[in-house]
């Protein structure tokens, strides 16, 4: 299959593998940050957490996740919603990010 054969959120969780967590070094997916997307006409709504409430880097997680996600052909706008409910916490990770950092 390949990506323009994906549905149109699956491509945005497709390219949001590709954001990294500065800090952790594992993209935002494994990390376990994303609780859901939604994408209505040009415009894609990301809920989602940060591993702590007060994250010094968010401005480069949101300008990657902005230039990541409006790369795909049918988005032109991108609105993130940030949650701390639930909170996020290791078991959120998947079994990949766990690995990688040696749990």
């Amino acid at each position: 299959m390949h990506f323009n054969d994906l549905e149109v959120e699956d491509q945005v969780m497709v390219m949001l593998e590709h954001v990294i967590d500065p800090e952790i070094g594992i993209d935002i997916v494994n990390l376990g940050l994303i609780y859901e997307i939604d994408v209505k006409e040009d415009i894609c709504h990301i809920l989602m957490t940060l591993t702590t409430p007060h994250c010094p880097l968010l401005d480069v997680i949101e300008a990657d996740i902005y230039q990541n996600v409006t790369a795909i052909e049918k988005i032109n706008q991108v609105d993130i919603e940030y949650t701390f409910e639930p909170r996020w916490t290791p078991d959120s990770m998947s079994r990949y990010a766990k690995i990688a950092l040696g749990m």
